[in-house]
């Protein structure tokens, strides 16, 4: 996205920031299903990962002799700017991403959410966040051109509008990418392979009107009215989703999915185009790259709680559900990691059916963040600036 912003113009930003989501929805689709493929195969689910050996291997001539070369000081030596890296900022902001997550992951799961590990976890996460945090504000070893986050830049109402509109588009991608094949691999049974076509038609839909939210932006100018349709879609979706029981029909289920996708689509790359703009010419690198932390914090932070919901909620319902059958605490937990475990490959089909209901009203719960997504997209475009933009 960085690399967008210095080689095009303002009237082809936005198509080619679309072209990077097509380029995305494309991986979406076949990294599923070549995973899937993996984990059924004699290579193992391993291979998901070690592909990522040949793919870069190919691409890396490309990035080295083809790419245009770009210099923002060519009169600073390599190792002088290395130097004059925000690294105390790199180390914190590693720090509290990596604690967020860890918290997350194994409060409750893993851990009881009394427990000296979870509050220890939490405690350490406050202590680095509130730490990067006074250290960007303030400029602690660094200065405010060098500091790894721009916040001067948080001065403009539209940036910080911009960031909440597009963390909750990626919000309501991500959880859509991964519990829309869970949800068939609990009730239908689905191969990985399966459930990752069953992605198909939300993938393709969102990609589509990523493409056309790309395009209609230079012609239109305006992007509150974009946001704002979002996220009415998002939240009709949602709200939707939140019914879906294991009587839902495929077709209605592809439906509603898609109503997330539309919405989803239109929001989610439009915030680069826009924020550039919305800038000082100096500060582009800076609002790309708040974006880019809008997009994927978005994104981990929504899957880390969607994953608090799905082993917290799905235990409690799991346990509430099948109380009395002399189910451990482990067995439960195995029911939610995965269709194979003891409960629902038993040979019980009533315990069977009682677990999926329950794994399924939980993700009734998840389904709560895309709803809510949703509104704050629709809040967010209504507070934007009713103006339109100079794209031509």
């Amino acid at each position: 996205m960085t690399y967008n912003s210095i080689f095009t113009s303002i009237k082809e930003r936005p198509i080619y920031n679309a072209a990077i989501g097509l380029c995305w929805g494309i991986g979406a689709i076949l990294g599923p299903v070549i995973g899937g493929g993996f984990a059924e195969s004699k290579a193992t689910w391993r291979w998901a990962f070690y592909i990522n050996l040949p793919l870069a291997a190919l691409a890396a001539p490309v990035y080295i002799f083809l790419f245009p070369k770009y210099n923002s000081k060519p009169d600073i030596s390599g190792p002088t700017k290395l130097k004059q890296m925000d690294w105390v900022g790199v180390f914190l902001n590693a720090g509290t991403w990596t604690l967020f997550q860890a918290a997350c992951t194994f409060s409750g799961s893993t851990w009881k959410w009394k427990s000296a590990g979870p509050i220890a976890l939490w405690a350490v996460f406050g202590g680095f966040l509130f730490a990067y945090i006074f250290q960007q504000v303030y400029c602690i070893f660094t200065t405010a051109e060098r500091r790894l986050f721009p916040v001067q830049i948080l001065k403009s109402r539209t940036i910080v509008l911009l960031y909440i509109a597009h963390a909750a588009a990626a919000a309501g991608v991500f959880v859509s990418v991964y519990y829309i094949p869970l949800f068939f691999q609990f009730t239908r049974g689905d191969s990985a392979i399966k459930a990752a076509i069953r992605l198909l038609p939300f993938i393709c839909i969102m990609i589509f009107f990523v493409m056309l939210a790309g395009c209609l932006l230079p012609v239109l100018g305006r992007y509150m009215p974009i946001y704002i349709i979002a996220g009415v879609f998002m939240t009709i979706g949602g709200i939707l989703m939140h019914t879906v029981d294991t009587s839902t029909k495929i077709g209605t289920f592809y439906g509603y999915e898609v109503l997330i996708a539309i919405g989803a689509g239109l929001a989610l790359q439009v915030a680069y185009s826009v924020a550039v703009i919305e800038v000082k010419p100096e500060e582009i690198f800076g609002a790309t790259g708040v974006m880019n932390v809008s997009q994927i914090g978005s994104a981990a932070i929504a899957l880390s709680l969607a994953n608090i919901i799905f082993q917290n909620v799905g235990f409690i319902k799991l346990r509430d559900a099948l109380a009395g059958r002399g189910f451990s605490a482990e067995e439960l937990r195995g029911a939610l990691a995965g269709a194979k475990s003891t409960i629902l490959a038993g040979d019980d089909p009533n315990v069977q059916k009682l677990a999926i209901d329950a794994i399924v009203d939980t993700m009734g719960v998840i389904w709560i963040l895309v709803i809510v997504a949703g509104a704050v997209s629709v809040v967010s475009g209504a507070f934007m600036k009713r103006e339109k933009l100079a794209l031509q």
